[in-house]
């Protein structure tokens, strides 16, 4: 294009030469003026263009190059024009309300292959993180973010309120009713054991036989009573067990002596190695099976995964007030960060452009838009051609 342009121009300065020197007819005047003023006006474009990117002949002219001079300025004027025009809150945000991100998100996913594709993405982005991450540090985050929470955390008014909504719904029944079914199982198949107390508590003149008819009568009565116990829901010592509960859960809200004994026992627990050796190997635990579910295309994990983003995307297509649940949160977010990280944006440009040779820049311009501006040479020999030819005309005409 530099070519082209240059030709216009030597076009015209032969035309304007021979014009010149050759003379003629009257017409020839017209043609030697539009010539001369196409070469003015293809010199003084070609100076224009010049100007933008470097410094015509190499003279340092006042206000030339002026991509290579004032790069950092036009890259402030470019951010700010960016963060003006196109990162607007409003501009954004009426952007993504046309855009319609949701339903075009739910007509993606439920596509064929589409809900496999992200599931594979999500399994190697889970893969990498679980790999990243070392053993010895979730641990230590494990310990001291559910460990320490549960020693700084008293155990007794929670667990007070706890059982005692579950004693109040007799929730707790059926764990009373398996205990009285394994005592009365237990005294009934422990005739021998019954003896042997018996006989080891009585005296050692005791004959034998007294002894076995007091076991009998010590074990008739203990499975009699265990019998009852198993079949009358409400046997006295059922009613107790169940008055001593609700007591010992309010004990465990208001008795210091009971909160203390509770704390107690939740250091002893906590404290104990093998809550510590099971606390410390979780994380090894939880790690090998995000791992195998994530390597198996047929887990549980990945299978969920999939069959929930195909709902999701059949939802956001079906379902218009999910869309617009969705499509607020997407234009909440995104005003959220333009109005909050606009400049933040914006320097990115800026910053890149600083960091550029000026001559670099100056050459990567002219490579995007050079082409472009050579036509403004053109223009410049072919306008200039022809407003000669009109004021050369005029004159001739006046004159």
């Amino acid at each position: 294009m530099k070519s082209i342009a240059l030709g216009f121009l030597l076009a015209a300065t032969v035309i304007f030469v021979v014009t010149t020197l050759t003379g003629g007819p009257a017409w020839v005047g017209y043609v030697r003026a539009a010539a001369e003023a196409g070469m003015v006006g293809a010199l003084a474009d070609w100076f224009a263009v010049t100007a933008l990117f470097r410094h015509p002949l190499g003279i340092p002219i006042p206000h030339t190059a002026i991509i290579p001079t004032r790069k950092d300025v036009l890259g402030k004027s470019l951010g700010d024009f960016v963060g003006t025009n196109f990162l607007a809150e409003n501009v954004v945000r009426d952007r993504l309300n046309r855009v319609g991100i949701s339903k075009r998100l739910g007509e993606w996913l439920a596509g064929p292959g589409n809900a496999d594709r992200v599931t594979g993405e999500l399994v190697t982005v889970l893969q990498g993180a679980v790999t990243v991450l070392k053993d010895e540090d979730v641990q230590a985050v494990v310990e001291q973010a559910v460990v320490k929470k549960l020693m700084d955390v008293p155990w007794g008014p929670p667990l007070g309120k706890l059982l005692a909504r579950v004693f109040a719904d007799g929730s707790h029944h059926k764990l009373v009713d398996l205990l009285a079914d394994k005592a009365y199982d237990w005294v009934k198949d422990n005739h021998s054991t019954m003896l042997r107390v018996v006989s080891d508590r009585a005296p050692s003149w005791s004959p034998k036989f007294v002894d076995e008819m007091v076991a009998d009568k010590v074990y008739g009565e203990l499975v009699s009573f265990a019998w009852l116990v198993k079949t009358d829901v409400n046997h006295p010592m059922r009613l107790a067990l169940d008055k001593f509960l609700v007591q010992f859960a309010e004990d465990m809200q208001t008795d210091p002596e009971i909160m203390a004994r509770a704390e107690q026992v939740k250091h002893q627990v906590l404290e104990h190695p093998e809550v510590q050796n099971v606390i410390g190997s979780a994380w090894s635990t939880a790690k090998k099976m995000l791992l195998a579910a994530a390597e198996d295309p047929s887990s549980e994990l990945r299978t969920r995964v999939r069959d929930g983003l195909h709902t999701l995307g059949d939802r956001l297509v079906d379902d218009d007030g999910l869309r617009t649940k969705v499509d607020g949160w997407v234009e909440g977010a995104a005003g959220y960060v333009v109005r909050n990280y606009r400049s933040e944006i914006t320097t990115l440009i800026t910053d890149t452009v600083e960091r550029w040779d000026g001559e670099e820049t100056a050459r990567k311009v002219e490579l995007q838009v050079g082409r472009d501006l050579q036509f403004i040479r053109i223009n410049g020999t072919v306008v200039g051609a022809l407003a000669g030819l009109v004021i050369y005309t005029v004159g001739q005409l006046l004159g």
